[in-house]
């Protein structure tokens, strides 16, 4: 069977084209569309997807407030945040509240298609350079947080090496440039990713960027010299 996508969207025509290119391909089906956030956090414990396509603005209940409803149930699906704009306030947020990713909606079919297999999987669609504009953006606006003097005592769980793949993750590089900035090898990298991401209980690298960002660990926008 294949994978199983909520669209959520106010504008009938926005849905529709969504739907069209996700049930055009044989390993996806689009099991219901909602207009509004009430209606799409009924529809993901009623229809149980594997995607959710959510808008940031919507009546009755905003995307963000939805995504952090449907995200805190157990075996929640993965949540993919459709924006206007490429520094739209709200997407920060709406990572905060659990999703796994933006796209915009002027996305082209490929992306679009290949962004819901990614976040299925358990990865995120962001991509290095927008994770860092989306730190920036944030820090720089009134809701910038003062990083917590405690941290969290699962971080303290963290290896040496561990703690470094984190800020490097958090400075927005890929695995193979965290490789090249620490002198190993990208299957490495990838093991130390995976350790990070058990031992904090995160989803994925968002989740890891957002509490990375939140206790200090790196600045906005700021990417590591090469070692």
């Amino acid at each position: 069977m294949g994978l199983r996508v909520l669209v959520v969207d106010d504008q009938g025509i926005v849905r529709a084209g969504f739907a069209a290119v996700i049930d055009a391909e044989e390993d996806m089906t689009v099991v219901g569309e909602a207009a509004d956030g009430a209606a799409a956090v009924r529809l993901a414990g009623e229809l149980a997807p594997d995607v959710v396509l959510m808008d940031v603005r919507m009546p009755e209940l905003d995307g963000i407030a939805a995504t952090r409803l449907i995200t805190a149930r157990p075996r929640a699906p993965r949540v993919l945040v459709l924006t206007t704009f490429d520094l739209d306030a709200y997407v920060f947020d709406a990572l905060r509240a659990g999703a796994s990713g933006f796209l915009l909606k002027d996305v082209h079919a490929a992306e679009l298609l290949s962004g819901i297999r990614v976040v299925a999987s358990g990865e995120s669609v962001l991509a290095p350079s927008a994770t860092r504009r989306l730190i920036g953006h944030y820090a720089s606006g009134p809701g910038v947080r003062t990083p917590d003097p405690e941290a969290p005592a699962a971080l303290e769980t963290l290896t040496a090496r561990e703690h470094d793949v984190l800020r490097l993750i958090a400075s927005g590089l890929t695995n193979a440039e965290i490789a090249g900035h620490l002198g190993i090898a990208v299957g490495t990298v990838k093991s130390h990713v995976n350790a990070v991401l058990r031992k904090l209980e995160l989803r994925d690298r968002v989740q890891a960027t957002i509490l990375a960002h939140d206790l200090g660990l790196t600045r906005p926008n700021a990417r590591p010299s090469p070692a």
